[in-house]
């Protein structure tokens, strides 16, 4: 609850006046709703969905009830600055005569120290592990040139409401982490470009819904990269991912043991045998998933319009460095 109202507050201070809110509420029990009603019933449309449905649902079902020709998906944690909309909207304009865009990345920075990068957009793992690109950097300028990005992160992201009819919307079965990543990609292989916004600036408290290092998270995020892989890399990347994994894994368990980077931060706050526990379950239910993930992968894969080699190029061309994924938080 304290979170929201700063929230919709930025998105009602925008300069473009031109559109609608739809606020899903996945069954809140912290006087969220009561605030919603109170202080914005008039300028909102408010979804209560009565449980928690997970990221990808809520955000369906606000899709499935919206108007608008662009969508903007935007975390209760985050806050706009004022142009943050129209800078989007005036990119995926200008950059049309590029290529189809169906999707636009936000410039993410942390909350609290607005001098520092959540995210420019995602970079990607070879096993299907994505972080934001320039996580914890100091920002110095160094990305205010990019134009292009591999997908959006889900907390500021803008998609063309023709993209998302043609290659689906989130995936329900991941439930939360990850989605936004699968969405991306399956955008890419649609050929849809995503395009990055330098002067579209967000403010984030990052986790702050759940925890940077909680049990949850790492579940899901390790569970759901290995539906990304199966339903969105070429065939060859994803026999190669195990040895990338098992790279990715002696990394962490180096961070584990010399408390560096998010493995590092869950086992002094968790403990060691719980992040090992945590790994096998989500392994052994990314497995028992695998049936369902071929099926959408093949699905994915007859509409593809770029080729194998063209996807794993631009995997390649937006991969995350072995020690920045494992080590970094």
């Amino acid at each position: 609850m304290p979170y929201i109202a700063e929230c919709l507050e930025s998105i009602l201070s925008q300069t473009m006046r031109d559109f609608e809110i739809i606020v899903a509420d996945n069954g809140s029990t912290d006087g969220s709703l009561e605030l919603l009603r109170e202080k914005f019933a008039h300028r909102i449309a408010l979804l209560e969905n009565g449980r928690n449905l997970g990221y990808a649902a809520g955000n369906n079902r606000a899709i499935a009830i919206s108007k608008g020709e662009w969508i903007a998906l935007f975390n209760n944690d985050a806050v706009a600055d004022r142009f943050w909309m129209e800078r989007l909207l005036e990119a995926v304009e200008r950059e049309e005569r590029a290529g189809r865009v169906g999707m636009a990345a936000s410039k993410i920075l942390l909350y609290d120290r607005r001098d520092t990068i959540d995210n420019t957009g995602h970079l990607i793992y070879p096993d299907g592990l994505n972080r934001g690109r320039g996580r914890l950097e100091r920002d110095a300028g160094q990305y205010d040139a990019c134009r292009e990005a591999l997908f959006p992160s889900g907390c500021a992201a803008l998609y063309r409401r023709e993209m998302l009819d043609e290659i689906g919307l989130l995936d329900e079965d991941f439930f939360a982490y990850g989605e936004d990543a699968d969405l991306g990609l399956r955008g890419r292989l649609y050929e849809w470009r995503c395009i990055y916004v330098p002067s579209a600036r967000v403010y984030h408290r990052y986790s702050a819904g759940t925890s940077a290092y909680s049990e949850l998270k790492a579940y899901h995020v390790e569970r759901n990269r290995v539906w990304v892989l199966v339903k969105n890399f070429p065939a060859r990347m994803i026999w190669l991912s195990p040895i990338y994994s098992l790279l990715r894994y002696l990394y962490q368990a180096y961070g584990a043991l010399a408390a560096k980077g998010a493995a590092g931060e869950f086992t002094r706050a968790e403990g060691k045998l719980k992040l090992v526990g945590i790994l096998f379950r989500a392994l052994k239910d990314a497995a028992l998933g695998l049936g369902k993930m071929r099926h959408k992968r093949r699905e994915i894969m007859a509409k593809s319009r770029i080729s194998p080699s063209e996807m794993a190029r631009l995997i390649r061309a937006h991969q995350i460095s072995l020690r920045q994924i494992a080590l970094n938080d």
